[in-house]
């Protein structure tokens, strides 16, 4: 089968699927599954569009927890241009593998869209519903997201407030903004002025590591 790529993003997303291809197939059990494994599901941020694949910020987590020779095993679930209701449609697919930790960062598309905030807020919280049905010990980080002003300050406002609601409403760990120190910063963000930079990416990454870091070293510390 020969696959026809539309450019970078087809490239990346290629690649992308069959490293959680390759994810969802080790057996349960086995010597390759790590005891930790945290699920970075997302969209084009967390697919690192337009930099090396290294450098993207859940890369760059696992670089974090290989230095601390932690038993942890990230896994880049990134989609360029999803959506709430996208991800929704894919995440059982996706929860046959377990987790251990999801991170959560999806809905900036929806707010680029102008998509009503009530359906992504529904979409997130099934989302996490699902996941904590299929495994109930489940940590769930929920990555706050905000948009420009220029769809009126009342929806910014309802798309901001969208996801410290869904933290609360479900007992998840939120990071307030995902982007924070990045979002804006021209010299951090591509040409396009959405997507990080490699440099830009290693700032979100501290401010995920800022959340997700207490969580893992947590579970490290359980006992068995």
């Amino acid at each position: 089968m020969k696959f026809k790529l539309r450019g970078c993003t087809d490239t990346v997303n290629l690649r992308r699927w069959v490293a959680v291809l390759c994810f969802l197939c080790v057996a349960p059990g086995s010597r390759a599954e790590s005891p930790i494994t945290v699920l970075f599901f997302g969209d084009s941020i967390t697919a690192g569009l337009g930099i090396d694949e290294k450098d993207a910020f859940p890369n760059l987590i696992q670089a974090k927890v290989d230095s601390l020779k932690w038993p942890v095993t990230s896994v880049n679930a990134g989609l360029s241009g999803e959506t709430s209701s996208g991800g929704l449609r894919r995440i059982d697919w996706l929860l046959k593998r377990k987790i251990d930790v999801l991170v959560l960062e999806l809905g900036a598309n929806d707010g680029l869209r102008g998509i009503d905030p009530v359906l992504t807020e529904s979409n997130l919280l099934e989302m996490v519903a699902r996941t904590r049905r299929t495994y109930p010990e489940c940590d769930v980080v929920i990555a706050g997201m905000q948009i420009p002003t220029n769809l009126g300050q009342d929806y910014t406002e309802a798309f901001r407030s969208v996801f410290p609601s869904v933290a609360d409403s479900t007992g998840s760990v939120l990071i307030p903004f995902l982007l924070e120190g990045v979002g804006g910063v021209a010299e951090l963000n591509l040409p396009d002025g959405k997507h990080p930079t490699a440099e830009g990416h290693q700032i979100v990454a501290r401010n995920v590591w800022e959340v997700l870091g207490p969580i893992l070293e947590e579970r490290i510390r359980l006992p068995d």
